[in-house]
């Protein structure tokens, strides 16, 4: 007759329940979690014994398909709980062991009450093998998911800090951009010209592409689209900071830009001001002509 493995594993983590926790405690704090300082060793333990009752009720039910839904409240609060160890900046280890580390005071659990019955303790080490894996694995995927979600939303938090708008002088705005452009930078990069072509009331923007290592052809169609863009909403556009390698490489791919520009920002600055009707000249000059 072949042997419950959920019931074995049941009947060991209701009967020896004080002892598996102790034991878990104990593996939990001499992991790192406790030692990098990012959660507090109640805050642990807490989660722990939640984590166990609700494996304890999960096998009561469905036994061990942790797919099942008597698994639902358990699945939950470790997505809950590896979604705030991403943010936190726990390692992918440190919260894959938060469940692994159980299956060692489980095993020995099982050894201490099944040790007279070979079946029974295999059934039992099966059992909580097959359902902490699911469990250690549903863990790391909503962890990895996490992470790609925060290192995503810190990606798009740096394009916006790495394309400020600068306001030059009264109607002349100034865009430098640093690094690679693409879809997504570019979709940013607009927007911010666009609302400060708005609140500024600009009549020149000057895009300075010092910081941008390289213009291919994606690239050219990038800075084409932004410029077309400043100009329908009644803003020329200036392009600065060619230099001589970039040059050579539009002229060898072909690439056209189709509009002015200029070789430093400086000189592109200059056009501005002589575009708007002004002009820039020394103060000791000036007094000498009075």
């Amino acid at each position: 007759m072949r042997m419950d493995g959920a019931e074995v594993l049941k009947r060991t983590l209701t009967e020896d329940e004080a002892a598996i926790l102790e034991a878990w405690y104990i593996s939990l704090r001499e992991g790192t979690s406790l030692q990098s300082g990012r959660i507090r060793e109640a805050e642990l333990q807490t989660q722990a014994k939640a984590v166990f009752g609700q494996l304890r009720d999960g096998l009561s039910s469905d036994g061990v398909d942790a797919d099942a839904e008597s698994y639902t409240p358990l699945r939950e609060n470790l997505a809950d709980i590896s979604r705030s160890r991403a943010i936190q900046g726990f390692t992918p280890t440190d919260t894959a062991n938060f469940v692994f580390s159980l299956k060692e005071p489980i095993f020995e659990a099982l050894r201490r009450n099944s040790a007279a019955d070979a079946s029974a303790l295999a059934a039992g080490v099966w059992a909580a093998g097959k359902v902490l894996d699911r469990l250690g694995l549903l863990t790391m995927e909503v962890f990895l998911a996490s992470r790609e979600e925060v290192i995503g939303r810190q990606g798009q938090e740096i394009a916006e800090l790495s394309t400020p708008v600068v306001r030059l002088w009264d109607g002349i705005l100034a865009l430098p951009l640093i690094g690679t452009l693409d879809s997504a930078r570019t979709g940013v990069v607009m927007e911010n010209l666009l609302q400060a072509i708005v609140d500024e009331e600009a009549e020149i923007a000057i895009i300075d592409i010092t910081g941008v290592p390289t213009v291919d052809t994606l690239v050219a169609q990038h800075l084409l689209k932004t410029v077309a863009a400043a100009r329908l909403m009644g803003a020329d556009c200036i392009v600065s900071g060619i230099r001589p390698q970039i040059a050579q490489t539009m002229v060898h791919l072909g690439v056209e830009l189709n509009v002015i520009s200029k070789a430093t920002l400086a000189d592109a600055f200059a056009l501005a001001l002589r575009r708007t009707g002004r002009k820039v000249v020394r103060q000791q000059a000036a007094e000498e002509r009075r």
